[in-house]
């Protein structure tokens, strides 16, 4: 049993109700989606092909109980779920980030999925799978990347569309794209709507480089 490996590092989680905290990241190659501002087109291909048992060494070396399966798409490669399994197995608490394209069930409920779901200025609107909001556990988040008012508006509809309480019973994050929507424009539609969700930014960006890898 093996996955496409794109690669392996520790560094401070940046994009949940997580960020800050350390973090080991295994992110995998391979992703279905092309999002217009995708700020990891290194991961579409490329890596290496890696044993489950060697992936779960190479996270046991980086001494650090808090794990993150990223992409590229972690669900488009079918051993996936077995890896995110074999991790909780060994008593690591497990993040997976995923486009909201893939069916999220088929991953342990231990697991918390982070689900984007695409908006408008994405171009992948029509990749996301909403009856993953359906299929959500209570420890879950939901994040929306917005670009522009129509993303803003899209996200405001897709929370309408389900059970009034998602926002109460998950984690929602509105986020700005990275250079594109200003932090404190979507901050202040966010106040005028009165809307119960967060305002996150990505954390690693503010650190780091914008596009430097292996933060």
């Amino acid at each position: 049993m093996a996955l496409k490996v794109n690669e392996i590092f520790y560094s401070i989680q940046g994009e949940s109700s997580c960020a800050g905290r350390p973090c080991v990241f295994v992110r995998l190659t391979g992703c279905n989606l092309r999002c217009s501002y995708c700020d990891t087109r290194y991961a579409y291909e490329g890596g290496d092909d890696l044993g489950i048992n060697d992936i779960v060494e190479r996270v046991s070396s980086l001494k650090c109980p808090f794990v993150e399966v990223t992409g590229g798409e972690p669900l488009i490669q079918e051993e996936t779920p077995t890896l995110i399994h074999r991790l909780l197995e060994q008593g690591y608490e497990v993040l997976m980030e995923t486009n909201g394209s893939c069916d999220i069930s088929q991953v342990n409920d231990r697991c918390v999925k982070i689900v984007d779901f695409k908006c408008p200025s994405s171009g992948e609107t029509n990749s996301s799978d909403l009856k993953n909001l359906e299929r959500l556990t209570d420890h879950d988040e939901v994040k929306f990347v917005v670009g522009d008012r129509e993303d803003y508006e899209y996200a405001k509809g897709i929370l309408a569309l389900t059970n009034s309480n998602i926002c109460r019973t998950n984690i929602v994050h509105f986020s700005p794209v990275f250079g594109v929507m200003e932090p404190k424009t979507l901050a202040r539609w966010i106040l005028e709507d009165c809307l119960d969700v967060r305002l996150h930014l990505q954390l690693h960006k503010m650190i780091w480089l914008p596009d430097q890898r292996g933060v």
